[in-house]
């Protein structure tokens, strides 16, 4: 049986590309975000036990040009003037260390920095609630959720990472994304 491919490292980064074209507006924002030179892989949302989260800046240093490299990529675009766009990854993490976490994905147009922000630490958090047998009500305000979350001492931590941007006044093609990137 093969040894299973188990991420240790993980950063989060994020970019905004815009051109005339559709496909090089998502390739700047990939450069933007310093992750153009690698072949991307999408993965879902389990953040493996004992992974560590590092800066950006050093995960970015790890990776070599057209290396395979796993990641959770939330993008979206626009050509639309003045049209809000988002992407943004969301991560929560229990605290006991061999448990895994969850990471959550989503684009949207309309919504601002701070509501995506909210809504993908939300989107993670409640999954991984839902793993570990925290009880609340769906319905109730995130901030009353949050609150549940914290009080039952099993997430230890959430976090986010959020790109938005208003479409080019112009009309180029306008893209935002924002990633969970896998080191091993």
């Amino acid at each position: 049986m093969a040894e299973a491919i188990v991420p240790k490292e993980a950063f989060f980064t994020k970019g905004v590309g815009k051109h005339r074209n559709k496909l090089q507006s998502f390739e700047l924002a990939l450069r933007d975000a310093g992750i153009e030179i690698c072949n991307l892989v999408r993965v879902s949302s389990i953040f493996p036990p004992h992974c560590k989260v590092i800066s950006a800046k050093q995960g970015l240093a790890k990776l070599q040009p057209g290396q395979i490299t796993y990641v959770v990529l939330a993008d979206i675009s626009t050509n639309e003037p003045s049209r809000l766009v988002g992407a943004g990854v969301g991560l929560a993490i229990p605290a006991r260390g061999d448990q895994y976490g969850y990471i959550s994905e989503h684009h949207a147009y309309g919504l601002t920095e701070p509501r995506l922000r909210d809504l993908v630490e939300d989107m993670a958090a409640t999954m991984l609630a839902t793993t570990l047998g925290i009880e609340f009500n769906p319905e109730t305000a995130y901030d009353e959720r949050k609150e549940i979350y914290r009080m039952s001492g099993q997430i230890v931590r959430t976090r986010a990472c959020v790109q938005t941007a208003e479409g080019d006044k112009d009309g180029l093609w306008t893209t935002v994304v924002a990633a969970a990137v896998f080191l091993f």
